[in-house]
């Protein structure tokens, strides 16, 4: 199972990595995809725009290294419900979104795979909460180096 979580702390933190690297330098651009889902007053969205790829970032910095792994992991499996319900809202409505998954470069719109790949990656988040830290987890190691000083 430690290797099963290795592995999916790998893809999912990889995932979170490209798609925070491909946004954060682009902040207006995913403020008008959050704009286009109708769904926060315009006070919240460029906030937002700029706290998300950060946030992306630190999260799959730190299951790339098994750091913070549960509360990263239960954070990232949040927000990609978030994200999964907020695509879900805009197809419902028939809002032709823009997804903004991976920056200013993606013309993909809002529809149900979308939501089914964000309920899958937030699944996996879940089981990576579950039984992390996994394989390979700087979390073990600290864990071990603590145990070693009592």
């Amino acid at each position: 199972m430690a290797w099963l979580v290795f592995a999916l702390r790998i893809l999912v933190g990889g995932l979170l990595l490209a798609t925070g690297a491909l946004k954060v330098l682009h902040p207006e651009s995913l403020a008008a995809a959050i704009a286009g889902y109708r769904l926060l007053p315009g006070a919240v969205v460029v906030p937002l725009a700029i706290a998300i790829p950060p946030l992306e970032l630190i999260f799959g910095f730190y299951l790339v290294i098994g750091l913070f792994t549960r509360i990263a992991s239960a954070s990232v499996c949040a927000m990609f419900l978030v994200y999964a319900a907020a695509v879900a809202s805009a197809v419902v409505r028939h809002i032709p979104a823009n997804c903004g998954c991976f920056g200013p470069g993606d013309a993909a719109t809002a529809d149900w795979p979308h939501v089914g790949v964000d309920a899958a990656l937030a699944a996996l988040a879940a089981l990576i909460a579950r039984w992390s830290p996994g394989s390979l987890a700087l979390d073990a190691t600290l864990s071990r180096a603590a145990r070693k000083d009592r």
